[in-house]
């Protein structure tokens, strides 16, 4: 039999097999209908194909999948679909015409080159798109697959990811947009394939992804968180604590994970790989050896005590390693912005969080939380006041663990809680955390359940074709 990452995305044809039946999917019939409209509406034809890819929450592992190290993610119901048609090669325009069902999103529209630049001084929602498509020109060409010409398409999204939220909704957009993509073309991957090739897609956007979010959308199964290792990809079925519940809950402090990117997420990124690099010289590599093999925190395994707790400066690094950080980090554009907005850099917290993360991987779960959001906020610094006043309320409320989720700076904490009382616990969040910002006006409490709900993991991506 084979193994689950090696299976294609499933094709269905009928909602009920990823949206089960009651409430979700009569909410799902309703969400295909409109998008249906609209493309009708818009494109004057209805879709070929659709492709969906859900949001997820990070249980524990936050910020070690791009040091090569295990984490553990599960999906969660809210989804990216993507609805797409193919247009004949004989129709006069050749674009790629993105719109949204709702109106917040203005119609984007690109040339079809699978080569153009993405402008990142420019962030456009519709960029995500682009990221997809041309990750998988990309990938096609470097597997000689044969997928003719570039031809226009007319696609629509509609999502239920919140954006900003530390649930992933930039990678459930990616990778819905490129399995819409690879189903509008009549091309076959497998699941493995397309959790590394959009991992690779959403850096064209400029954030130096992991993997993490990208492989467990695609390769989540209802029921399971999954423990996903890197080097190869592949994923692992983990049955969670019996009786108990995951409560997700918006900080509605907003994650703008690309737009910081310099500063914050990409800066931690930069300073693990300085942090690896130091401490292979340490070891007693040479120099230019470290550089050009040393690529993770795994690979020179939890020897923190080889590094100072004060920030280095650039003065210290370029002494250490014979060499200026731009020539270390030349061929990547990204990690060049960091340079330019960085005045030190604090490897021995970064490495501490990363090594001691890891570790945490392997043991239980509810204190794991506790342990991991310490680490996330104190060693790592990712963490902002609302997630800590979330977390602290969810601790006063009997959650036996809790911790920000994703990449932090904002966006939601996740608390496991015993299943018994989880909509108490949901009222005490309400009254505690979100009630002044109702009050304030920060949010309408009609539109309390798109940020706290609780969760059970769910399933990954799928196609749809009626």
């Amino acid at each position: 039999m084979a193994k689950h990452e090696d299976l294609p995305v499933p094709i269905f044809s009928k909602l009920d097999a990823v949206y089960g039946d009651g409430s979700q999917l009569e909410e799902a019939e309703l969400r295909f209908s409109l998008l249906n409209s609209k493309f009708k509406q818009i494109f004057g034809h209805l879709p070929d194909i659709y492709a969906r890819a859900p949001g997820r929450v990070n249980l524990i592992g936050e910020h070690i999948d791009y040091e090569g190290y295990s984490v553990l993610p599960m999906a969660i119901r809210q989804d990216t679909i993507v609805a797409i048609r193919k247009r004949d090669a004989g129709e006069s325009e050749k674009l790629l015409r993105i719109a949204n069902v709702s109106d917040k999103y203005t119609m984007c529209t690109y040339p079809v080159d699978p080569n153009q630049e993405i402008d990142l001084k420019n962030h456009r929602w519709g960029h995500y798109f682009i990221c997809g498509y041309k990750g998988f020109y990309e990938y096609a060409r470097s597997r000689g697959l044969d997928v003719g010409s570039p031809v226009g398409l007319d696609v629509i999204i509609e999502g239920t990811v919140p954006t900003g939220s530390g649930l992933s909704s930039s990678a459930a957009l990616v990778c819905s947009s490129t399995i819409a993509i690879m189903a509008a073309l009549n091309v076959n991957l497998t699941k493995k394939e397309l959790a590394q090739l959009t991992c690779e897609c959403e850096r064209h956007i400029g954030t130096q992804s992991g993997g993490m979010d990208q492989a467990i959308s695609i390769m989540a199964k209802t029921g399971f968180a999954e423990l996903i290792d890197f080097n190869p990809i592949r994923a692992t079925d983990v049955q969670l604590p019996a009786g108990g519940s995951f409560v997700i809950a918006h900080s509605l402090a907003e994650s703008q994970k690309a737009v910081t990117a310099a500063t914050n997420y990409n800066n931690r990124v930069v300073e693990c790989r300085l942090a690896s690099v130091v401490l292979g010289i340490k070891l007693g590599m040479e120099p230019q050896e470290a550089i050009s093999k040393v690529k993770t925190l795994s690979d020179v395994e939890g020897l923190c005590e080889y590094l100072k707790e004060e920030p280095y400066t650039v003065e210290e690094i370029e002494k250490i390693t014979a060499k200026t950080l731009d020539a270390i980090f030349a061929d990547s554009a990204s990690s060049l912005d960091v340079l330019k907005a960085a005045k030190h850099y604090k490897l021995f917290q970064r490495a501490s969080h990363v090594y001691s993360e890891a570790k945490r991987m392997l043991k239980k779960l509810g204190d794991l939380m506790d342990d991991s959001h310490y680490s996330c906020s104190v060693l790592f610094e990712c963490s902002c006041g609302e997630l800590e006043e979330l977390v602290k309320v969810c601790k006063a409320n009997g959650a036996v663990g809790a911790r920000l989720t994703g990449a932090g700076w904002g966006g939601c904490a996740v608390a496991l809680v015993k299943e018994t009382i989880v909509p108490q616990f949901i009222l005490n969040l309400k009254e505690q955390f979100y009630q002044s910002r109702i009050d304030n006006g920060t949010i309408n409490k009609a539109d309390l359940g798109l940020y706290v709900f609780a969760s059970k993991p769910s399933s990954g991506a799928a196609i749809f074709k009626f």
